[in-house]
């Protein structure tokens, strides 16, 4: 899956980044013979509803013409949020210090579930703090990590 991905992004990366934005991104969730395409897109200022629109249109014709993705998807493009989720180590890099929910592709000491936050990133290695305990997490053993939103306390 992750060599598809890697094919997929090559395609439609070059005609996002004509529209201005970043791709941030990008999710393929199969169930059967469905699945859902997600993209995640970004950019300084923000995303709107309009930058989605633009690049939904953009990218759908490309996959109509190029066909990445075999039987019926779903193709789904937004911003990643507050919570967003986190694909290369340079996103890592970038969110150094922010707390993060993560899971890997196997265990590692015996668990797959890590909530931390993140200490440093080196030769593709997330080092992340456990309640005390760090961990050297190989990036190409993390399968989805989020960063954790914490909502500001407005009183005071």
């Amino acid at each position: 899956m992750k060599k598809s991905i890697a094919l997929l992004k090559d395609l439609i990366e070059p005609t996002i980044e004509a529209l201005g934005v970043e791709l941030w991104g990008i999710e393929h969730q199969s169930q059967g013979k469905f699945s859902t395409l997600r993209i995640y897109i970004d950019a300084s200022e923000g995303i709107d509803i309009d930058d989605c629109e633009k690049v939904s249109r953009q990218v759908s014709a490309i996959l109509d013409v190029e066909e990445p993705i075999g039987g019926e998807y779903t193709l789904e493009v937004s911003s990643p949020g507050l919570d967003r989720p986190l694909f290369t180590a340079e996103q890592f890099a970038k969110f150094n210090g922010n707390q993060v929910n993560l899971r890997t592709r196997t265990p590692i000491e015996g668990r797959r579930k890590f909530k931390g936050q993140i200490q440093e990133v080196r030769e593709n290695v997330v080092c992340l703090d456990v309640d005390g305990t760090l961990y050297e997490i190989p990036h190409t053993e993390i399968e989805k990590a989020n960063i954790v939103y914490e909502q500001q306390d407005s009183a005071g």
